[in-house]
């Protein structure tokens, strides 16, 4: 099937072209006739299947033929709100549909002027929609359809009740679409709140399957000291386009994207702390390409689809699996394969395991060879040092104590040192091999069994 065969409006069709779509994706294929019908729907699919584009050129085409004035797209972050409404905007650009982003962190003012003057759609996050309906400012707002995009994302951000209070403003009579990547519970009973008969679409499975097939899954396991040294060779050796690098904290992100900007990688940091139009900046520089590195926590993260990302690199190993599975997702698209990599203490080698299992997920185990001799990272630091190091007080001492050996050959000999110190650090090997790990596990079942005899001794 191709684009051609949808009935869209001539110049929807001409953004389609523009923007490169030649066959729709599964949830494409299987939505957009439902939603030109006018029923609500139910779509499970992960973020990168299409989502966008399958709610977007059918809610487009309705516009674009008069059959609506307005609508409405709901998304839990303004990452993901600013990333919808500039796809929305390019896909029905030549039909003149005007699109917003309505989040918060900025003034309402111009978001309150332009929803006046008639945008046909806005994108708009939880917190800052509810407020504009709750406190009156956007009553002539009355769109004839509601998406709810990543509806999970907004259960695990506390959006919840949110939600329920702006269906509340919003017309009964409507359509609604609901897209989620997992269903839990209350996400099933929102949907049986607010759509009224819908249609279920799941391509969950087809998806997972293509993941495990296409995502490349290893985890390495080091020693606490060693993560900087194992990413930074990993960077070095792995053949990178865009990559992702996953911390836990705020303070991790900050600290790693320095180092690594230091060691001369183009990294940069994106965080809940960063002021909105340094976000903004960081995001777009990612998108188009000028930044190669992005180092993020997982809720900064949230709804960041981006192409072309070869690499996911787990330098903290996330806390459910759940998380595990939203992070190696954002590499391996569009039939494209990509690498995951884990990074793992011994303490947290159970953690791995049991994400191992639930997840269902096949990794293998791998190990950080290093070269003899300093690596390029290594070099650029030590040059870095040299440069920004200040002048010992004794440095004339020692300089008319060696006045019998040439400037320059005095200068090689002082580096030489330097570059001598750097090398007895290094070892040949980051992290541990299979049979340290098998050793391992051994010492630990035989740790669990001798606690399980105490134990049963002590209750005697």
């Amino acid at each position: 099937m191709t684009f051609n065969e949808f009935n869209f409006h001539p110049d929807i069709r001409k953004g389609v072209k523009i923007a490169g779509f030649r066959e729709p994706s599964p949830i494409q294929e299987m939505t957009i006739p439902i939603i030109e019908a006018g029923n609500d729907m139910v779509g499970q699919a992960h973020t990168g299947t299409g989502k966008t584009a399958a709610f977007g050129l059918p809610m487009l085409d309705k516009i674009a033929k008069g059959e609506i004035e307005r609508a409405l797209v709901i998304t839990p972050t303004r990452e993901l709100a600013t990333q919808v409404s500039d796809e929305l905007y390019h896909l029905g650009r030549f039909a003149g549909i005007r699109t917003l982003t309505v989040y918060g962190g900025v003034g309402y003012g111009r978001q309150i002027a332009l929803i006046h003057k008639g945008v046909q759609i806005v994108v708009a996050t939880p917190g800052r929609l509810k407020d504009l309906y709750k406190k009156g400012k956007i009553d002539v707002f009355n769109p004839e359809i509601v998406v709810l995009d990543e509806a999970d994302e907004m259960l695990d951000m506390g959006f919840l009740e949110e939600i329920k209070e702006i269906f509340e403003y919003i017309p009964q009579n409507r359509q609604t679409l609901l897209f989620s990547a997992t269903m839990p519970e209350p996400i099933k009973e929102l949907a049986d709140n607010i759509l009224y008969n819908p249609e279920f679409i799941s391509v969950v499975g087809d998806e997972d399957a293509t993941t495990n097939n296409i995502i490349d899954q290893r985890y390495y396991v080091i020693n606490e000291n060693e993560r900087d040294d194992a990413i930074v060779r990993l960077l070095e050796t792995e053949k990178t386009n865009k990559c992702l690098i996953f911390c836990r904290m705020k303070r991790e992100v900050d600290r790693l994207s320095e180092y690594l900007a230091a060691l001369g990688f183009n990294a940069r940091g994106l965080h809940g702390d960063m002021e909105q139009p340094e976000r903004d900046e960081v995001i777009k520089g990612y998108r188009r390409g000028q930044i190669k590195i992005m180092v993020a926590t997982d809720v900064a993260s949230r709804g960041l689809d981006v192409k072309d990302v070869t690499h996911v690199f787990n330098y903290h190993i996330p806390f459910d699996p759940q998380s595990y599975v939203h992070r190696i997702g954002r590499t391996g698209r569009a039939g494209k394969s990509g690498q995951a990599i884990t990074l793992v203490t011994t303490g947290e080698f159970k953690e791995l395991k049991r994400i191992q299992k639930e997840v269902g997920a096949e990794m293998r185990l791998a190990t950080i060879e290093t070269d003899n001799g300093l690596s390029e990272a290594v070099i650029e630091g030590l040059i870095e040092k040299i440069r920004s190091s200040d002048i010992h007080p004794e440095i004339d001492m020692i300089i008319n104590a060696v006045t019998d050996i040439d400037q320059k050959l005095l200068l090689k000999k002082v580096i030489s040192i330097m570059m001598n110190r750097e090398e007895s650090v290094s070892s040949d090997r980051i992290g541990l091999d299979q049979n340290m790990v098998d050793e391992m596990m051994e010492n630990y079942k035989d740790e669990k069994k001798s606690s399980r005899n105490n134990h049963r001794r002590r209750r005697r």
